[in-house]
């Protein structure tokens, strides 16, 4: 069984990465520093909304959205 792992950046050059257990969050020195947990594993995420501060999950059978205070990276 393969294991893949999907991240996104804040703006503030935070990494966020699915797990099994819901999104992981690093520092820039790659500590962890918080979870938002899911009650399935993640496959997927995206910030979204006006402000990019709404952090989309995709799960095994459901999509699960969390408003945070911060903001995803804005693409080039």
């Amino acid at each position: 069984m393969a294991c893949l792992t999907a991240f996104r950046m804040d703006d503030e050059g935070r990494l966020w990465s699915s797990a099994f257990d819901g999104v992981h969050c690093f520092d820039h020195a790659g500590e962890l520093i918080g979870k938002v947990k899911v009650p399935e594993i993640v496959s997927n995420l995206c910030f979204g909304g006006p402000r990019r501060n709404r952090l989309y999950m995709t799960g095994t059978t459901s999509l699960h959205a969390v408003t945070l205070c911060v903001n995803g990276a804005q693409c080039p």
